[in-house]
């Protein structure tokens, strides 16, 4: 998982939608499976309500009356177009399930470049959204950033970098910081104080590095030894350099996936001989069949969003518009509940979560007024041949290994 954006889906062409219907809550069953049939996408659930919006600015109407008003800025043309209206079916879930009535949700298209959401942004705000849900990447959240905080507009972004968060903007994707914290917690509860990191020196690898260094500061532990190669290094090459300045490292974070992590973990435990650290990894481990084919990996912890949270999700979603959801979809529906309950309640994201937070899709999530984001994690393990293990259960957050 990239640090600044999420994998790109393949290329489709942009369908023909028809003209925009503005569709209430509390309508007949018959009505909503009627008019979703008009719409040229993936089949609609009967609670949506919605057609599909003419370049992406059609609002989502929850009421007849009065309704208060959130953008959500996704890239409905272009090459993400499809990951795009996964992510908007998943906020229409999430519209539906907060507040059938009194908020409404306009789709704003952005492209998928950093010009068009701050084009959507503006022209969000112009039309009276009180919140911005999303946009996708980074770089579009920095773009949105400005616009929004000039007008006072809260942003929900869908990005996992948490350089973008602060000033009116939350980050909602699964940070490395978040996962860090959390694997780091949980080894040093089993008596880890020497911590490594072996990762490729890029965006991903150097967010590793500073989440690392605060993690075991918090902790009161030793500095880590952070070892950052080439992002083309041969990673068995890599692992033997990391090891001069960390032979006594006691739990390594690896920030490699696939076969790299593979091929790094092996040469590492085979030079380390009879006392093997403790092998820690990402959540990109999570669907990684690769990692679970090697020896020296099995039982490695890594943490990432609860997964009987997100199964629920999953089914909901694939009942509603028969087909599985991308990862990123979940995130997309967290951002819109919250956006919805907090024009709901006429209070501003992080009130609505303060108190007990938010059982989102990926597990819990709480939101702090100066745009830190909270997520209780679970535990993973790699197992050999199999899916990951739950080790742990996803803490609430802001509770002691979270």
């Amino acid at each position: 998982m990239p640090s600044r954006s999420v994998p790109q889906p393949q290329d489709r062409p942009a369908a023909a939608t028809p003209a925009p219907r503005r569709l209430f809550g509390g309508i007949a069953i018959a009505a909503l499976l009627g008019m979703a049939a008009c719409a040229p996408q993936p089949p609609r659930p009967s609670f949506v309500g919605i057609a599909p919006p003419i370049g992406g600015t059609a609002p989502m109407q929850a009421a007849p009356i009065g309704p208060q008003r959130a953008a959500m800025l996704l890239p409905l043309t272009g090459p993400q177009a499809p990951l795009g209206q996964a992510m908007l079916n998943a906020g229409t879930m999430a519209l539906f399930d907060e507040a059938p009535q009194g908020v409404e949700i306009a789709p704003r298209d952005t492209g998928g470049t950093p010009q068009g959401a701050a084009a959507a942004a503006r022209a969000a705000i112009a039309d009276g959204a009180r919140i911005i849900i999303g946009p996708l990447t980074s770089a579009e959240a920095a773009a949105v950033a400005g616009p929004a905080q000039a007008a006072g507009v809260p942003v929900l972004a869908f990005t996992n970098d948490a350089q973008r968060a602060g000033n009116g903007t939350w980050v909602l994707g699964v940070t490395p910081q978040q996962q860090v914290r959390r694997v780091v917690a949980a080894a040093a509860q089993q008596g880890a104080q020497r911590f490594a990191l072996g990762a490729p020196d890029s965006e991903f690898g150097r967010a590793l590095a500073t989440a690392l260094r605060g993690a075991v500061a918090e902790l009161g532990l030793p500095a880590p030894s952070i070892a950052l190669h080439p992002a083309n290094a041969e990673p068995a090459m890599a692992a033997s350099g990391a090891r001069v300045s960390a032979a006594r490292a006691e739990a390594v974070l690896i920030g490699e996936a696939g076969e790299r992590a593979r091929r790094f973990a092996a040469a590492w435990v085979a030079e380390a001989g009879e006392s093997p650290p403790r092998l820690l990894g990402t959540s990109l481990w999570l669907q990684d069949g690769v990692v679970r084919t090697e020896p020296a990996l099995a039982g490695a912890w890594f943490a990432g969003p609860d997964g009987r949270a997100r199964a629920r999700f999953e089914a909901r979603y694939r009942d509603a518009f028969r087909e599985t959801p991308p990862r990123v979809a979940a995130t997309a529906y967290d951002a819109a509940a919250i956006a919805t309950r907090a024009l709901r309640q006429g209070a501003s994201p992080a009130q609505v979560t303060a108190v007990e937070g938010f059982a989102g899709a990926d597990g819990p999530v709480r939101l702090l007024p100066e745009g830190q984001t909270l997520r209780g994690l679970a535990l993973y393990a790699v197992s050999s041949g199999a899916d990951p293990v739950q080790v742990e259960p996803a803490p609430l957050p802001g509770q002691p290994g979270s």
